[in-house]
C-alpha cells in the first residue's frame, strides 16, 4: 500500500466516542481525513487541532441520503479520491422483542444499516480507482449474536453484517477489502446510558478499536481480515 500521507479516510460519526479516537489515531499516522459529523461547528479540540490540508470536516446525517452524497462529492472535490471509507455512525435504543416502538426500529434501521450502505455504494467507484481501497466497517457482537432483549438493535446489526461481507465479496476482484469490526460493550457515552451492569473501567476502550482500525489499513491486499470480535466478557458463543 502506498504512503499513508496520500491516503484519504472518510470516517463517519467521527465527533465523538469511537469514531472520534479512530480519526485521532489515523491523523497521527499521517492519513489525510475528511470527517462526516451532525454539526462540523462542533468539533472536538483533539480533531480542530489537525492541520487544514489534512482535515476536511462536513456536515452529515446518517438519516438523510442527500448528505451522504452531498459528503462524499465534497471529499472528491477536496481531496480528488477516497481511498478508505469507515462506516463508525450508529444508534441504540433498547427495543425489546414485546415493546411497540416502530419509530425506534425505524431509526436504527435507517442509521445502523440504510447508511453504511448507502455510503459503501456511493464511495465504491472510487475505492475501486484506489487499487487498494478499504472498508471498515464497526458493526457490533449484537450483529454476530443475541444476547438480552435488544431485538431491534440486533436486527439493525445483522443487516449491517449483511452489508459488510457483501461489499467483501463485490469488491474484492477491485483490490477493495472491507473488514467488519464486532466490538462488545466498549468505553463511551452510548454504553454509560445502556450498559448500567458492567463498569466503564471492565469494558474495551475506544482506543483498543483504533489501534485494530489503523493496523488493518497497513495490510496488504494479500492479508485480508474480513471480521474481527472484540470482546471485555467471555463468551462461549
Amino acid at each position: 500500500m502506498e504512503n499513508s500521507l496520500k491516503k484519504v479516510v472518510m470516517i463517519s460519526g467521527a465527533n465523538r466516542g469511537i469514531g472520534r479516537v479512530i480519526a485521532e489515531k489515523l491523523s497521527e499516522d499521517g492519513y489525510r481525513l475528511s470527517l462526516g459529523i451532525r454539526n462540523p461547528c462542533e468539533l472536538p479540540d483533539s480533531l480542530s487541532s489537525i492541520p487544514e490540508k489534512q482535515l476536511l470536516c462536513h456536515a452529515y446525517d446518517a438519516k438523510r441520503k442527500d448528505n451522504a452524497e452531498t459528503w462524499i462529492e465534497a471529499t472528491i472535490e477536496y481531496y480528488g479520491r477516497i481511498d478508505v471509507l469507515v462506516n463508525n455512525a450508529g444508534i441504540l435504543h433498547t427495543v425489546g422483542l414485546e415493546d411497540d416502538a416502530e419509530d425506534l426500529l425505524d431509526e436504527m434501521w435507517e442509521v445502523n444499516a440504510k447508511a453504511p450502505l448507502r455510503l459503501t455504494r456511493l464511495a465504491f467507484p472510487y475505492l475501486r480507482k484506489s487499487g487498494s481501497g478499504r472498508i471498515i466497517d464497526i458493526i457490533s457482537m449484537s450483529g454476530k449474536r443475541v444476547k438480552g432483549n435488544w431485538v431491534g438493535y440486533s436486527m439493525s446489526k445483522y443487516a449491517a453484517l449483511a452489508v459488510s461481507h457483501t461489499a467483501r465479496l463485490q469488491g474484492w476482484n477491485d483490490g477493495i477489502r472491507v473488514t467488519a469490526i464486532c466490538p462488545g460493550y466498549v468505553k463511551s457515552d452510548m454504553t454509560v446510558r445502556n450498559a448500567p451492569n458492567i463498569e466503564q473501567g471492565d469494558m474495551s476502550r475506544p482506543q483498543d478499536i483504533a489501534r485494530v482500525v489503523s493496523t488493518l489499513l497497513l495490510l496488504p491486499n494479500e492479508s485480508s481480515v474480513p471480521e474481527v470480535m472484540i470482546n471485555c466478557v467471555f463468551e462461549t458463543h
